[in-house]
This record gives structure tokens, C-alpha cells and sequence, in this order.
């Protein structure tokens, strides 16, 4: 397939509109608990999209995975796990940072260990990278999303003050030193999903053979990838129920059963799409496909920001909250334009 950095950008910005979006729906689920509607989406964004659209897309699907080799699966299913893990100890590094610095120092290091790490591992960021001036200006976009989701992080910080909300009552157990160790564990363990696509290329070269286009060859990938993240997410969320008694919620008669499930299946679904237009993005991209970590996570940032505004959350933040805002959207906008130059600049 002939690379095209402007669609493979497209389809990420699609892709961070989706996983920025997902959220929405939750707010009108009604008298449940958080580890119930989280359950029921996750079955629709881990298990049913990816199975269904996998199967309407893709070539002879269940002969690929049976043929794909025993530890590339586990590979897979392994960094899902992971990076179960990274969005659990997401919910201590908020604990310990707060919100807004949470988000930053969580986004910024997944950003990094998510995009870098492939080709650093596999031993081409020096040859493929690092010496050529597309991987050069492709690093400098990185560098620029990095930029960009730190300046948002103190936009947010600037927004709880300014709204009235004292630091020390927001984040009763603040804890600098260890905040920063938890969210070095979650951004590691979140840039898992990356590492997981990564490992998942025999499955790509497979679908490909079986006749599936390269277009779709990476969502036999988030079948495998997604089993293990909602392996985690499971467990996280039954233990909950059970430590909460809140099991009872998913048929219970005095709650608004079908309206829950419906819009849980929404954000689900949208959940979902975040990876299915990523999928598409990375096969545009080219030798450089390791940068879409950094395009999807500029563009979830851009977006879930966007939704923000858009909710009046940021009403009343004061000027230079909105100011460092928008500074930080301009750099991560300007960071996704980097980034898909660098990659147009690779291209033959």
C-alpha cells in the first residue's frame, strides 16, 4: 500500500475524535455504578465491535488467527494486560497529582514510551530515524506533542484554581515523589496497547495473504490485543461489584435497564472506533508508522479538551487558563502537522 501521511493524519484525528468522544454517553446512564456501566461498555468496546467489524471486513478470519503463530498471540494478549494495568493505575496517579498534572504526566510519558520504544526495541531508530531529516522532524513533532499535552495539563491546573477549588482539598493526599513513580508505571503500562500492535505484524502479513486489504489488516490485531485488556478491565470491575454490591445493577427492575445498556453500547462502540480508525491511520503512514502513538494521543487530548469547552467546563477558568489552553491545542495541532511532514518527507 502506497503511503499517504495527510489521510494516515485524517484517520487519526478521526480516531482521537472517537476515543475523546466516548465518554459522552456515560453521562446519561442513570443508578448505576461506575464498575457496572464500565463492564457493560467494555464488552461492546472489547469483545462485540471488534469481533463483528473485524469479521465484515477481513478475509477468512478465523483461519488467520488459527494460523497465527502461539507466541505472537500471547505477545499480544500479554501487552493487552499491560495496558489494563496502565488505565487502572491512571485512577492513583490522579490521586496523588490530581487531575490535570495527572492527565499531562500520564498522556506525555505514554506519548513517548508508546511512540519511541517500538523502533528502539527492533533496533531501527538509529539507521531508520535518527539519521535521516524525516526521522528527525518526525522526533520534533513528538517532542512538540509532548509540549503540547504538559502546556494542557497547566491549563487544567490553572482552571481548578481559578474555579475556587483549593489544591490541597482537591487532591487530599497530593504526593509529588509518589505520584510520579505511579504515573511513570501507568504511562508505561498504557503504551502497552502500542507495543501490543507492534507485536501483532505476523497477524497483519496473514490477514493480508488471506486476502484481506491492507486497509483492514490490523483488526484481527485488536481482537487479540483487546482480549487482554479486557481480561483486566473484568476482573477490575467484578471485584468491584462484588466489593460494592452493586452486581444486582445489570438486571435490576427499578433501574432504567434498557436506556443504560443502549448508551453503554454507544460509548462502547465509540470506544472502539478510536482503534479502528488507528488501525487505518498506521497503514498510511509508511516506515514511520511508529508515530501514530504520538497522533493518537495529540488528537485524543485535542478532542477530549474540545469536548470540555464544549460542556462549559471550562466557564469561568479565568484568561490564563483559557490562554494556556489554547496555546496547548495550537502545539499539539501544530505537532500532528509535524509529525505527518516528517512521514510525508519519508515517503517514495
Amino acid at each position: 500500500m502506497n503511503p499517504n501521511p495527510a489521510l494516515g493524519v485524517l484517520f487519526h484525528w478521526l480516531g482521537g475524535l472517537a476515543a475523546g468522544s466516548f465518554y459522552v454517553p456515560y453521562r446519561g446512564v442513570k443508578r448505576w455504578s461506575w464498575e457496572t456501566y464500565w463492564l457493560v461498555g467494555g464488552v461492546f468496546s472489547w469483545i462485540i465491535a471488534p469481533w463483528v467489524l473485524a469479521s465484515l471486513l477481513t478475509h477468512h478470519l478465523g483461519a488467520v488467527l488459527a494460523a497465527a503463530p502461539i507466541p505472537t498471540l500471547l505477545w499480544c494478549i500479554l501487552f493487552g494486560l499491560l495496558w489494563g494495568i496502565g488505565g487502572l493505575t491512571f485512577g492513583l496517579t490522579v490521586r496523588y497529582l490530581g487531575l490535570s498534572l495527572g492527565i499531562a504526566v500520564v498522556m506525555g510519558l505514554c506519548a513517548a514510551f508508546g511512540t519511541l520504544m517500538p523502533p528502539i526495541v527492533n533496533g531501527t531508530f538509529l539507521s531508520q530515524v535518527w539519521d535521516k531529516l524525516a526521522g528527525r522532524v518526525t522526533l520534533l513533532g513528538i517532542g512538540f506533542c509532548v509540549v503540547g499535552i504538559a502546556i494542557a495539563g497547566l491549563a487544567g491546573t490553572c482552571k481548578e484554581r481559578a474555579m475556587g477549588s483549593s489544591e490541597q482539598a482537591a487532591i487530599k493526599e497530593f504526593n509529588l515523589k509518589r505520584g510520579f513513580l505511579v504515573a511513570f508505571i501507568s504511562g508505561l503500562m498504557s503504551s502497552c496497547f502500542a507495543y501490543g500492535l507492534a507485536a501483532g505484524s505476523p497477524i497483519k502479513a496473514l490477514a493480508v495473504r488471506a486476502g484481506t486489504p491492507p486497509l483492514w489488516q490490523g483488526l484481527p490485531v485488536l481482537i487479540v490485543v483487546l482480549i487482554g485488556g479486557f481480561t483486566t478491565n473484568f476482573v477490575w470491575a467484578l471485584y468491584l461489584n462484588v466489593r460494592n454490591k452493586s452486581g444486582a445493577e445489570y438486571l435490576a427492575a427499578d433501574k432504567p435497564l434498557l436506556r443504560n445498556y443502549l448508551l453503554c453500547a454507544l460509548a462502547g462502540v465509540t470506544w472502539y472506533f478510536q482503534f479502528f480508525f488507528y488501525s487505518m491511520g498506521e497503514t498510511k503512514m509508511g516506515a514511520y508508522s511508529f508515530s501514530s502513538w504520538t497522533l493518537h494521543m495529540a488528537s485524543i487530548v485535542i478532542f477530549s479538551t474540545l469536548w470540555g469547552v464544549g460542556l462549559k467546563e471550562w466557564k469561568g477558568s479565568g484568561r490564563k487558563a483559557g490562554g494556556l489552553l489554547v496555546l496547548g491545542l495550537a502545539v499539539l495541532i501544530g505537532s500532528t502537522v509535524i509529525v505527518g511532514y516528517g512521514n510525508y518527507l519519508n515517503a517514495p
